[in-house]
């Protein structure tokens, strides 16, 4: 069976999408030549009226692919650094995002905005390596965080179908994921559905995009002593507050691990809705970033920022003790 890489799976989903609707295009800088490998081939399938290298201009062109969608394409916006999305939030948050609702729907906005390699790169330190979905999902925009190559096609998939903006967050520690795939079975993944990657009885991890591999190996190290239920959430919002709750069910304990900073972060909500409305036989925890964090040049800097699996492990056996 053939493996895929986590971005030929975005390749692959972009090129079937432009392939099956013609209303599909994609914008970005130094998308032409597929600098971050995620548009490669696309000029040369599609040409330069659908494959648009744009200016220097983030602000500029966001707001371009908001009234393109709503004169009937299907804007694919590639963003290379993750921080640029400061510079675009108002054009998603408050204006291809509320147009639909303000319209009563006469309006639609079918913008994907996609982020390969989001989150910390070696090397790249503060301006280029957040990780900010927490501030899309808050604002209720539609955010998508795959772990794995077949949900990346998947979901973005999904994402360019939707009538509505939304955010792909592809994290930098996912990207060398490879899959074993059927080309043949590779279909669309609805938004809104987690995803169980182990079941276990003692402890569900929560663990949020390329967190979720070493949520894996966390529960392989800990499988003789601790029966650990690995849950990925694929996105934020919507989430699959019943997917959890099944899982809590089961459990009884929940530990979340989430590559974004502390205060106001997806971890939070997801332990303050877990608290208030699900089965917990033990105070939850998480794992984040520090608050306020901004991740260093130095790499012992920046991986000392990031949650790890040994603050994991830390974090799992204290909930299952108490």
């Amino acid at each position: 069976m053939p493996d895929m890489s986590f971005l030929r799976g975005l390749n692959r989903a972009l090129g079937a999408e432009m392939e099956r609707d013609p209303s599909v295009c994609v914008f970005g800088e130094d998308i032409g030549v597929a600098v971050s490998n995620v548009t490669v081939g696309l000029l040369k399938r599609f040409g330069p009226e659908r494959v648009i290298d744009m200016p220097i201009s983030e602000q500029a062109f966001t707001s371009v692919a908001t009234g393109a969608a709503m004169a009937g394409a299907r804007p694919v916006i590639e963003f290379q650094i993750p921080s640029l999305l400061y510079l675009v939030f108002e054009q998603i948050a408050n204006q291809a995002h509320k147009f639909s609702l303000m319209t009563g729907g006469q309006l639609k906005v079918p913008v994907t905005y996609l982020l390969p390699s989001s989150g910390s790169r070696t090397g790249w330190a503060g301006q280029h390596s957040d990780h900010p979905y927490s501030l899309f999902a808050h604002v209720g925009v539609k955010t998508v965080v795959p772990a794995t190559p077949t949900d990346a096609y998947g979901l973005l998939l999904t994402a360019i179908r939707d009538d509505d903006p939304v955010i792909v967050f592809a994290p930098a520690g996912a990207v060398g994921q490879r899959e074993d795939v059927d080309f043949d079975a590779l279909g669309p993944v609805p938004l809104g559905v987690g995803r169980l990657h182990r079941h276990g009885s003692d402890v569900t991890v929560v663990a949020v995009g390329h967190l979720v591999h070493d949520a894996i190996a966390v529960a392989d190290e800990l499988a003789d002593v601790i029966s650990v239920e690995v849950f990925d959430p694929r996105t934020l919002y919507p989430f699959d507050w019943a997917g959890l709750a099944a899982s809590l069910e089961r459990t009884g304990r929940l530990v979340v691990i989430d590559d974004s900073n502390r205060t106001c972060g997806i971890g939070g909500e997801i332990l303050a809705t877990a608290a208030e409305e699900m089965r917990l036989i033990a105070a939850p925890k998480r794992i984040t970033r520090p608050d306020g964090a901004v991740l260093p040049f130095a790499r012992g800097l920046d991986l000392a920022v990031q949650p790890s699996r040994a603050q994991l492990r830390a974090a799992v056996e204290a909930v299952v003790k108490s």
